[in-house]
């Protein structure tokens, strides 16, 4: 896949190819940053002018794009939209509300495991899009401040997410490209992500907890709530639950019956669109199967299949195994050395820079070391520190995971913002709280 077997000879302006790709990429990445224009919109051009430049031709640049990723988070995407009608998320935060007698910190403790958990089986953008909600009407019946419900519930998605293949990108891509199983990162992250999830709860009591107290009418409220009431649509919460118990099932025996995950995800999607849309006339069906369709995160989908044709591109020129080489002579090839600078710089890289694009350039570089380290089981310790870092390093700062930006949404909507700044200078701390502990994890269990 390397060298100019790939690239087509007309490189434009007749400059060298790894010059061409490199400036590309690195104006991509700072455009991307600024956030002015679209995201997907970028990507897409910068996969435009990767072929249109030379670097790549269109078969190449196909070659380039992980579908099993785009079909696993487009699968699940659509199960989640669907899920989402019946009402099962509020019953949930409604439910675990009741559990700890309306309590201003039992209830921020519940809500925080409730999101962790629903990030690992679900993904993290997801599980916000629904609990925030209820949280921010919880708080409001309670005349609680907010924002550490918000603050916890952005922690306890990034950490919840990082337990699982499909609960954050980075483990899907990371998990597509090496094949690794929904039981591969089950086993090697929960762990630590149980861990990290627990002692993360201790600084945010120590700041907030001790003083939120609510008045016992207002807890009388909450407690009047009826979790029943929020299930809209009994009938279709069985066939979601039922298909959502079969696509994890599938998720865990995927390898055993020579299945990716993508797979499992559509064809869960099209099982519960065809139990939705039974026994409907056409036009209802149309207009069920394009309400489900229309929940999808296109902006997200494209931003990757533009970003895969980009960082395949600087791969092909042969940049990233250059890179690889930089990083293994400043490590001495040490599997120590080489693991924690993964973990530390992909955990404070990812609070800045949004961890998707950086994953999808570290996984051709981390690759191309597997000759040091004696092939692919090597890399092994190298891929789960990447994995920590990238979706732990997420709640270093307000930018660094897509679902800590929809919390965001959602507070400036209620009238309780996030500032940028406000939020930096508790989250990081903690964020390098939960990458010191991954640090010992890793160090202790594979090194």
């Amino acid at each position: 896949m390397h060298g100019s077997g790939e690239a087509l000879p007309s490189i434009i302006f007749g400059l060298n190819p790894m010059v061409f790709a490199a400036i590309l990429f690195i104006l991509t990445y700072a455009v991307i940053m600024t956030e002015k224009i679209n995201r997907a919109i970028v990507a897409l051009l910068a996969a435009g002018l990767m072929i249109l430049g030379g670097v790549l031709n269109q078969e190449a640049a196909i070659r380039g794009v992980d579908f099993n990723t785009i079909g696993l988070l487009i699968g699940m995407m659509v199960i989640v939209a669907i899920t989402r009608q019946s009402g099962i998320f509020q019953f949930l935060a409604i439910w675990s509300a009741k559990k700890v007698n309306a309590s201003p910190w039992g209830i921020l403790v519940m809500l925080s495991l409730v999101t962790a958990v629903t990030s690992a089986l679900l993904d993290n953008v997801t599980t916000v899009l629904l609990i925030v909600p209820v949280a921010l009407l919880i708080t409001e019946e309670l005349k609680v401040s907010a924002y550490p419900y918000l603050f916890s519930m952005i922690f306890s998605s990034n950490i919840g997410g990082t337990a699982t293949l499909i609960g954050d990108p980075p483990n899907i891509m990371i998990g597509s490209a090496l094949g690794l199983t929904f039981n591969d990162f089950v086993l090697n992250l929960a762990p630590i992500v149980v861990v990290a999830m627990a002692v993360t709860l201790i600084p945010i009591y120590l700041i907030w907890g001790r003083r939120l107290k609510a008045a016992d009418e207002d807890r009388q409220r909450v407690m009047a709530f009826n979790e029943r009431e929020a299930i809209t649509d009994p009938l279709l919460l069985k066939k979601c639950l039922a298909v959502i118990t079969t696509v994890i099932l599938g998720f865990v025996f995927a390898h055993s019956l020579g299945l990716e995950a993508a797979t499992v995800a559509m064809t869960g999607a099209a099982v519960l669109l065809l139990l939705q849309c039974w026994p409907l006339d056409a036009e209802h069906q149309s207009k069920r199967v394009l309400q489900a369709f229309n929940e999808v995160e296109w902006i997200t989908i494209f931003f990757f299949v533009g970003l895969f044709i980009a960082v395949h591109g600087l791969d092909s020129t042969g940049l990233l195994e250059l890179l690889a080489e930089r990083v293994l002579h400043l490590t001495g090839g040490d599997p120590t050395a080489t693991t924690m600078t993964i973990l530390w710089s992909s955990a404070v890289l990812s609070a800045f820079v949004d961890n998707i694009p950086f994953v999808a350039t570290m996984i051709p570089l981390i690759k191309s070391m597997a000759g040091t380290f004696g092939g692919p089981e090597g890399l092994m310790p190298l891929w789960w520190a990447l994995s920590l870092g990238a979706c732990l390093g997420g709640n270093g700062t307000l930018i660094g995971a897509s679902a800590n930006l929809v919390v965001a949404g959602f507070a400036e909507r209620a009238g309780q913002p996030i500032r940028f700044t406000r939020f930096l200078l508790i989250a990081f701390p903690l964020m390098l709280l939960s990458i010191a502990l991954a640090t010992v994890y890793l160090y202790w269990r594979y090194l």
